[in-house]
């Protein structure tokens, strides 16, 4: 019992990086998210089209391959990153472009005569977005978010391909000392899926709290 005591710990320490690469790698999701999703819809040309290459390129191609060459290739041009740093990187790139077009859609989903009420106004363009655009369509991009950083947290799996000691990483560890499947395996579906509720459940959570007050703008 005291050996199994021993491998469990080995996994909740998995878990900790697991939780760290899913909170790193969210906050650089949520800020390619915005980039690229405001970026698609500004005036200018360039930027338009650097955002949607950004978008197209990281939907269109494997999170294994980004992550392989992120941690294998990039070293030959000179960047050379931890194991951690590379997750980070690579799932925050790969899930920020799939937020970018929620960002988008969700301000596009805003009634178009508040813009007209805003110009009517004389407010700038930044106002507009920072003060009446942005606070209706932020609870409308909650929801998709919710998934997105589950899907993140799932994805985090992956990095176990570049011996980061993430859960999986560590379950497999157990497995090939102990020869038990079940335990291992067992233990980090049940993580998995508890760090999955409480992502849900703090989404639901901050949807209510920004939806208030919200309801009597949009028309």
């Amino acid at each position: 019992m005291s050996v199994w005591s021993g491998y469990l710990t080995l996994i909740l320490e998995g878990a900790l990086v697991t939780l760290e690469l899913t909170v790193m790698g969210s906050v650089l999701a949520l800020v390619m998210a915005f980039l690229a999703g405001l970026g698609r819809l500004s005036r200018f040309f360039a930027i338009r089209a650097l955002a949607t290459a950004y978008i197209e390129f990281f939907r269109g191609t494997s999170i294994f391959v980004q992550l392989f060459w992120v941690y294998f290739v990039l070293p030959f041009a000179g960047l050379t990153l931890t194991p951690l740093q590379a997750g980070v990187l690579a799932l925050g790139l790969n899930v920020g472009a799939y937020g970018a077009e929620v960002v988008r859609g969700a301000v596009k989903a805003v009634g178009r005569e508040q813009s007209e009420a805003c110009i009517a106004l004389n407010l700038s363009r930044y106002q507009r977005m920072r003060h009446i655009i942005l606070p209706q369509a932020l609870p409308l991009m909650l929801p998709t978010f919710c998934n997105n950083a589950i899907e993140l947290l799932k994805g985090t799996a992956v990095v176990s391909l570049i011996s980061l000691t993430d859960m999986t990483f560590q379950a497999q560890v157990v497995r090939a000392q102990t020869g038990n499947t079940l335990v291992p395996f067992a233990t980090i579906l049940i993580l998995y899926f508890l760090m999955a509720l409480a992502i849900s459940a703090a989404m639901r959570w901050l949807e209510r709290r920004m939806a208030r007050g919200v309801d009597g703008i949009r028309t």
